[in-house]
């Protein structure tokens, strides 16, 4: 199962997401609200959350240097150091081999972890928990293990295949969770890159100028500024001339001043996102249905190795199309071809 050529074209990035999120989780507070909000598991209040820090990039080669959407955190676990890969995506497509890239990335994590001998009392490597966080409108549909996009091999190769799997979190459907936390910092966060009307940003806003008052969160106050002006504005108002601002205060101020105005304008723009919601949750939800039309027809196999190949056809009618050729299909083989030579 080969990537398509044009995999890197797929995986388009905006500049100003990029550094506007790394900006934010540049800070500890903000890494961790993320690990206490949304990280699963009661073992994460076991966690000394007062040593969270992130990793020196004195020792990270080049290879990890270049990723220059990722933050690498690490806190102490009993005697030795827990580490967190924070993957920061922001694509206009869902990549389908996440789970590759994960693995290629602790590879590289842990070769460095090696060469700088930041290894465990044990002389052990240590733990990662590798985190997907992911803010595109459609549903995260790609494997999150690495198993499903590798093709069935002899039983005797079965202990040599590898094994990955990376945590999502998907901030879009997060924000909209009725268990989501509420005075969490990437929480707000969330909630904000989900709101849909000038009054709910106005009321999240005000929170954060709320609890980001002390005079040693000043940092973190102009990161939301400057996030707030290079990101969420220019979404919310395209074409819009904003003045720079960095005091979370004053962007408070400007927003509450423009509310009604604004408010106009997103409804507008509320719209025509609806529009293209509606088409997007129109694909998933036929994508859903052949991945499980697969499972009983070809088996879970099958349909697991269906999935990444769905996730690349954006066009309904295709997919409707997709739908009569399963029922068509004699076995499995043959309805991933056809899968193959669609996507």
């Amino acid at each position: 199962m080969e990537p398509r050529a044009n995999n890197r074209s797929q995986r388009r990035r905006e500049p100003s997401h990029d550094s506007g999120y790394k900006l934010l989780y540049a800070h500890a507070a903000m890494v961790r609200d993320l690990l206490r909000g949304f990280v699963p598991g009661d073992w994460v209040h076991s966690l000394d959350l007062s040593t969270l820090e992130r990793c020196s990039g004195s020792y990270v080669t080049d290879d990890l240097r270049d990723r220059a959407d990722d933050l690498i955190w690490r806190l102490r676990w009993g005697e030795d150091w827990l580490y967190f890969y924070l993957l920061l995506e922001f694509q206009s497509t869902i990549d389908a081999w996440m789970a590759v890239r994960i693995q290629t990335y602790l590879g590289l994590l842990y070769q460095d972890l090696i060469r700088a001998e930041q290894l465990s009392a044990q002389g052990r490597l240590p733990p990662v928990l590798p985190i997907v966080l992911y803010n595109g409108a459609q549903v995260w549909s790609a494997a999150e293990t690495l198993e499903p996009l590798i093709e069935p091999a002899p039983p005797v190769l079965a202990e040599y295949r590898p094994q990955q799997a990376y945590l999502l979190l998907d901030e879009q459907r997060l924000a909209k969770a009725e268990q989501a936390p509420t005075r969490n910092l990437s929480a707000a966060l969330f909630r904000l890159e989900a709101s849909r009307g000038a009054e709910d940003a106005l009321a999240i806003l005000r929170a954060l100028v709320d609890w980001l008052n002390e005079p040693e969160q000043s940092s973190l106050r102009r990161a939301f500024a400057v996030w707030f002006g290079r990101v969420f504005l220019p979404k919310r108002l395209p074409g819009v001339l904003l003045t720079p601002m960095t005091d979370l205060s004053e962007v408070y101020r400007m927003l509450a001043d423009n509310v009604e105005t604004w408010t106009e304008q997103w409804k507008q723009q509320g719209l025509e996102q609806g529009l293209e919601q509606g088409l997007e949750q129109g694909r998933e939800a036929t994508r859903h249905l052949l991945i499980r039309q697969a499972r009983r027809r070809f088996g879970p196999e099958i349909a697991e190795q269906s999935r990444p190949l769905l996730a690349r056809i954006s066009e309904l009618d295709q997919l409707e199309e997709l739908a009569d050729q399963l029922l068509l299909s004699p076995d499995g083989d043959t309805w991933l071809a056809q899968l193959k030579r669609a996507s």
